[in-house]
């Protein structure tokens, strides 16, 4: 079918205007791109320290947690080394996804976050930071993402979470009947697979820590 000498015309016009409503959008995204970039890293950032510093917090005399020394975050790489020998010494129902120094306003290395991710949750992955300081002191747990039964897993927050501050650094166990030493975690009434998916996490960045230590790299 040949075209007309006008319709050919308007074809080309009607190119021309989408390529125009196009070019428009795009340097406007571009721009609004520019524009927001560094306040969102900036946001970003400010979360991350935030999330950083909920697990080197303390309880004070009201019982609310405060933060007692300000310290800074540096991201480091996870040792992909470390993590085969996890695998290989059975810690298999999680892994660390993230690790960051915590050090004082001197530059004093006062602890680590790490970032642990367990695998076996009965609604799907748990992922949480946990905080270690160089006096092998487990300082506390902050859960990220957990999506646990309503009223049963998800009470982790309320139930678990405050049993691994300020904690001798050990292999801990998750009990039914009560904690009694200082290595029992009491479970969750009848959530027992959330309480051992974050113990088993918990335990998983202790021995991580361990090695990463162990390694001179303290």
């Amino acid at each position: 079918m040949k075209l007309s000498k006008e319709e050919i015309v308007k074809i080309i016009k009607d190119t021309a205007v989408i390529f125009g409503i196009t070019l428009v959008a795009g340097l406007g995204l571009g721009f609004v791109y520019e524009l927001t970039k560094e306040p969102i890293a900036a946001q970003e950032a400010q979360a991350q320290a935030d999330a950083c510093n909920e697990v080197f917090k303390e309880l004070n005399k009201s019982g609310q947690l405060e933060n007692v020394i300000e310290l800074t975050f540096n991201s480091i790489d996870t040792d992909d080394s470390i993590a085969k020998t996890l695998i290989k010494e059975g810690y298999e129902n999680a892994y660390i996804d993230s690790i960051y120094e915590a050090k004082t306003s001197d530059g004093t290395l006062y602890g680590y976050v790490i970032g642990v991710t367990s695998t076996a949750g009965y609604g799907g992955n748990i992922s949480f930071y946990m905080g270690i300081s160089t006096d092998n002191m487990l300082k506390g747990v902050s859960i990220l993402s957990i999506s646990e039964t309503p009223g049963l897993g998800m009470n982790a927050e309320n139930v678990l979470v405050p049993q691994f501050r300020n904690r001798k650094l050990e292999e801990y166990k998750v009990v039914k009947t009560g904690a009694l030493s200082s290595d029992e975690i009491d479970a969750i009434t009848s959530a027992t697979i959330t309480s051992n998916a974050v113990t088993s996490g918990v335990n998983t960045g202790v021995r991580y820590y361990q090695l990463l230590t162990e390694g001179g790299n303290e």
